[in-house]
């Protein structure tokens, strides 16, 4: 570790942790930055559009549904320069392009981000994620063990809640080929996406996070034409059959220091899955709850996601 990250994190120790981010050189990332940043890369299974910051080491953020990379632009602001920072849109899913022939699934979405890393020359990983994407990062630490430094788990699929009873509709509809009609409804109707039968008031502590600008960001390209429409659905509709039983003996053998970090009012993934997941993984790190958090936090409260990324990581 360099004098300034020994400094940092000593700093940082001493008080906490929180509000003693790495200094940025600009403003809070907005989604005009994002998408002035935003790359893609032509691999097998499509244009995998992505956001890229920083150097060093990588750190590879997995979005849940039906977000995109955008979902940790404070954690780039954060962590960029401490890490080189990844954060992809998974396919299905943001502004990454795919033909309807492509597999959807969380297994095939594994695979894609290992032949992005291997793209983008990248060996191993320090693996964030969140929601959906804990099931993708769940699968590729089993999967590729060696090309995973460490992991943390936001609120997100574990093991027999995978997915969760709750979602049993949205999925059913997906399956219709209706669910794309919901998302058009929150581009239509601000006060619906911000209420308690939208994803503002479901997901998000202060359901004002929920910008128009990060409605725009998020959904605008989900519903741009019946292909989008079409893969949307067959994204949702992907998690099932549950892929996480079939990993639950190497969760039990994996080496890779893991940490969870938790929001307390998400109704989807309850602390109790976390719990499941230091009690199964040999190498937990333990518990951190976020009062009040539900399944978005991470993008509301990116100091206590950095704070505990730079503990986990010993920078």
């Amino acid at each position: 570790m360099d004098r300034r990250r020994f400094l940092l994190a000593a700093t940082a120790a001493a008080s906490g942790g929180e509000g003693l981010d790495p200094p940025r050189s600009s403003a809070p990332t907005d989604a005009t930055r994002f998408k002035a940043e935003r790359k893609y890369r032509d691999l097998p299974q499509g244009r995998i559009a992505h956001v890229e910051r920083g150097d060093g080491p990588a750190a590879l953020f997995i979005h849940g549904f039906p977000l995109n990379g955008y979902q940790w632009r404070g954690a780039l602001d954060r962590l960029s320069s401490l890490r080189r920072c990844i954060a992809p849109d998974l396919m299905g899913l943001g502004y990454t392009e795919v033909s309807n022939a492509q597999d959807l699934s969380p297994q095939a979405q594994s695979d894609m981000l290992l032949a992005l890393l291997d793209a983008l020359s990248v060996g191993s990983v320090d693996l964030v994620a969140n929601d959906s994407g804990g099931t993708i990062a769940q699968l590729f630490a089993v999967q590729h063990p060696a090309r995973v430094r460490t992991m943390l788990l936001t609120n997100c699929d574990v093991h027999e809640n995978s997915p969760p009873p709750q979602m049993a509709g949205s999925i059913a509809k997906a399956r219709a080929g209706v669910y794309d009609q919901k998302i058009a409804l929150h581009l239509e109707d601000r006060a619906y996406a911000r209420s308690a039968s939208g994803i503002g008031g479901a997901a998000y502590i202060d359901p004002a996070s929920f910008s128009d600008a990060s409605l725009e960001y998020y959904f605008r390209p989900l519903v741009a034409s019946p292909e989008r429409r079409s893969q949307l659905n067959r994204y949702l509709a992907a998690f099932e059959p549950n892929p996480l039983l079939a990993i639950e003996a190497g969760l039990g053998r994996s080496a890779i220091p893991t940490r969870m970090v938790w929001g307390t009012a998400d109704p989807l993934f309850p602390v109790r899955w976390a719990q499941w997941l230091d009690r199964t993984l040999p190498r937990s790190r333990g518990i951190r709850l976020v009062e009040g958090g539900k399944l978005f936090w991470p993008e509301e409260r990116p100091d206590i996601l950095a704070s505990e990324a730079r503990t986990l990581w010993g920078v």
